[in-house]
């Protein structure tokens, strides 16, 4: 089980979490399953929360400035919960029961932490859960305090913070932490997103130590919960980009219960919070190209259990991807578990030997529709599942044959 991979080896894991809408709308009714979106007439489906387990690897290799994510070991799924949502969403501006239910949608967070449970209380093994502005919530970074859980969080809102030795207001978060010195830069390749395309930021980052004031809740007045000490650390760009490409320079404010003093701390802090994209990447491949959407069942349990099926499948995508990254020179059999006929098969269909991790991403990519052209990169996920859907088939057909008694 992954829980009990992460509680094995000294090392640190990321935990990066986050949820996503799965959608059967357009399609008759289906027991079980409730409002998305907004909640029109026939808009259904379910919210799919996910913590990908993932070892982090943070070497020289790592600090080489490329500006390439550095590649992590995944270990698969920790934890997967199902939200259905029975309550429309209101509109215009929030009333207290708008925000009783928006509470109650931000549970998954608390939900993965239980499933997860304390950290190991081994020093040498450091569990980081990783998410965007959804977990920027006070019982959020509470639970995480309490389980031993660390934590890098993108800030979402503007919080008060206090004076550390009078816990007195000591003005507000995002102006006081864009107010301390940058530490260094550093470069990243950010990915393409809807309406921008992928390009190399050139990223300054800073920390600031702030005890962050606790927020109003329900029997309980703003601040007189116990605050959360934590540093901030701001990574941002300082050009002005170019008007004609539509994008606003990047600045993420990351909330993260670690000691930062020095650079090195800050960039590895900032690279930790960049690897949150396979998760988002791990949805997409779940419902763009495994089709999660497309199933047929007509009863939200069965959704969930074949959304269960599918998600091994998503994983051990994203799996080979960054293996095929981490490890390329590693032999062949490391390869997310392909087993020798597997093997055999693949580098009969190329007509090529596969020694190594390396080779066996580019056989699945050709298979896949990859050009393997010098300049084209490493094939991407879609093109990955294409070949492996075609490596299942043809492996499935040699199979046959052995039965049938054509191959020995």
């Amino acid at each position: 089980m992954v829980l009990e991979r992460l509680k094995e080896q000294p090392g640190v894991y990321l935990l990066v979490e986050d949820g996503s809408e799965i959608s059967f709308s357009g399609k008759k009714p289906i027991e079980g399953l409730g409002f998305i979106a907004n909640g029109q007439e026939g808009l259904q489906g379910f919210l799919l929360h996910s913590v990908l387990a993932m070892r982090w690897w943070w070497g020289d290799d790592a600090q080489n400035g490329d500006g390439k994510r550095p590649p992590v070991e995944v270990l698969g799924l920790a934890a997967q919960s199902y939200r259905v949502r029975h309550e429309k969403r209101g509109r215009g501006k929030e009333t207290s029961t708008h925000s009783k239910k928006r509470g109650r949608e931000s549970e998954e967070w608390l939900t993965s932490g239980a499933t997860l449970g304390a950290a190991p209380s081994n020093p040498a093994i450091r569990w980081v859960r990783v998410a965007d502005r959804g977990a920027d919530i006070y019982e959020f970074l509470k639970d995480c305090e309490e389980k031993g859980h660390g934590f890098v969080v993108r800030s979402a809102q503007e919080r008060g913070i206090l004076e550390p030795e009078t816990g007195e207001p000591k003005g507000r978060l995002f102006e006081a932490v864009r107010q301390a010195p940058s530490l260094g830069e550093f470069v990243l390749e950010l990915r393409a997103r809807k309406g921008q395309a992928a390009r190399s930021a050139r990223l300054q980052v800073s920390a600031l130590p702030v005890v962050v004031m606790a927020p109003q809740r329900r029997g309980h007045s703003r601040g007189s919960l116990p605050p959360v000490h934590l540093t901030a650390v701001r990574v941002w760009e300082e050009e002005t980009l170019d008007a004609e490409q539509q994008q606003q320079p990047l600045e993420w404010v990351l909330l993260t219960e670690r000691e930062v003093d020095a650079f090195e701390a800050a960039h590895e802090v900032a690279q930790w919070y960049s690897t949150r994209w396979l998760v988002e990447e791990f949805h997409k491949a779940l419902k763009s190209g495994l089709g999660a959407e497309k199933l047929q069942l007509e009863e939200a349990g069965r959704l969930f259990a074949a959304i269960a099926l599918m998600s091994v499948v998503a994983v051990r995508l994203v799996e080979l991807r960054e293996r095929v990254r981490l490890i390329p020179e590693a032999p062949a059999e490391h390869c997310c578990g392909l087993d020798m006929l597997e093997l055999q098969v693949l580098g009969a269909y190329t007509e090529k030997y596969i020694r190594t991790v390396g080779e066996v991403g580019l056989a699945l990519g050709r298979l896949g529709g990859h050009m393997g052209r010098k300049g084209d990169g490493m094939p991407g996920w879609i093109t990955l599942w294409r070949g492996m859907s075609k490596l299942q088939a043809l492996v499935e057909g040699v199979r046959l044959a052995q039965q049938m008694g054509t191959f020995g």
